[in-house]
């Protein structure tokens, strides 16, 4: 099979990895355009074009995929990429993670006679999670399961047929970067599933999605990232998790900013009636507790400015040892 594969991070890497070691051929990458991060603000390659180019792989990075668009130049880099993309012979597209919506003229390609269409890996039992962030957000929400779906990629968002679908349980004490790992592991086996049927002239049963439980994943932003000590402890110990590894979970302790990436329930109701929501109420064998709106969180896991991840009980000691109660904001 000759693939055209679109991702951008790691989780659409790993994707990629596991078609071209099934023997299938990846004719094309789309990714999207290097971003500048880190301290020096660099530009980067995605997870993506690092394999395409270790794999001396065609790479395009348009910043977008409509022709129609307003700004000349984007319109421009529209255009090219779906000349490229009409020009090549391929069976099937994948995509993963891509970031960029692909527009009809777009999909149409894929769906041309002799032609097997596109393909999505979509981490999350729709239509359950349609959007940008289903990881963090079924955390989040408390869901006990979770899965991917392999989605037959119509113009809607997340709304195609599936083709195939598989599930997991999410840990009580997940976090969005031991999860991601597990999706990412499980969508790489189901999408060579899938082409390996295709390959063999297999017939796909699509089957539409439901029309009712649907949820939408939003994008995580940076500012739901500060802790509000008010809400209950089983809701801050989601979003702690949630956030883990992006954007992490913040607070202030004595002014100073402390990212917290990791947390856990205590077996034992620990509660005090004069403490406040956001007092360190004491060290635990694997971290601190602290005072909710309803209950007691454990935080196992803390950062501190320019510091290492530490275990928070290490972190903390000079709180923990001071005879007036600390409090985070």
């Amino acid at each position: 099979m000759k693939i055209v594969f679109a991702g951008t991070p790691e989780f659409a890497a790993q994707a990629m990895r596991a078609i071209d070691a099934a023997g299938h051929q990846i004719v094309l990458v789309m990714t999207q355009p290097d971003r500048r991060s880190g301290r020096g603000m660099h530009l980067h390659a995605s997870p993506v074009k690092t394999l395409a180019i270790e794999k001396n792989i065609t790479v395009l990075q348009p910043s977008t995929l409509k022709r129609n668009a307003a700004d000349p130049d984007k319109k421009a880099e529209a255009e090219s990429a779906y000349q490229q993309l009409a020009q090549l012979e391929f069976d099937a597209m994948v995509v993963v993670a891509y970031g960029l919506i692909l527009p009809q003229d777009v999909l149409d390609l894929a769906e041309q006679a002799g032609r097997f269409g596109c393909f999505n890996i979509h981490a999350s039992l729709l239509p359950r999670w349609r959007g940008a962030a289903p990881i963090q957000r079924a955390i989040e929400a408390g869901d006990h399961t979770t899965g991917v779906c392999i989605m037959q990629m119509d113009a809607g968002l997340d709304t195609g047929d599936v083709v195939l679908m598989d599930e997991l349980k999410i840990a009580h004490d997940e976090t969005s970067a031991t999860l991601h790992d597990r999706l990412a592991e499980l969508g790489s086996r189901l999408i060579v599933k899938i082409l390996n049927a295709l390959d063999a002239k297999q017939t796909l049963i699509r089957i539409p999605q439901a029309e009712f439980g649907v949820s939408y994943a939003e994008k995580i932003l940076k500012s739901e990232a500060e802790i509000n000590w008010r809400l209950g402890a089983i809701e801050i110990d989601r979003r702690i998790r949630a956030f883990n590894p992006f954007p992490g979970a913040s607070a202030s302790l004595g002014g100073e900013p402390i990212k917290i990436l990791n947390s856990a329930l205590p077996e034992e109701r620990i509660q005090r009636q004069s403490a406040t929501p956001g007092q360190i109420m004491g060290a635990s064998k694997t971290g601190v507790y602290v005072q909710c709106g309803d209950g007691v969180v454990e935080l196992t896991e803390v950062q501190r400015p320019g510091g290492k991840k530490m275990n928070a009980k290490l972190s903390l000691h000079a709180q923990l040892e001071q005879k007036e109660a600390s409090q985070f904001d």
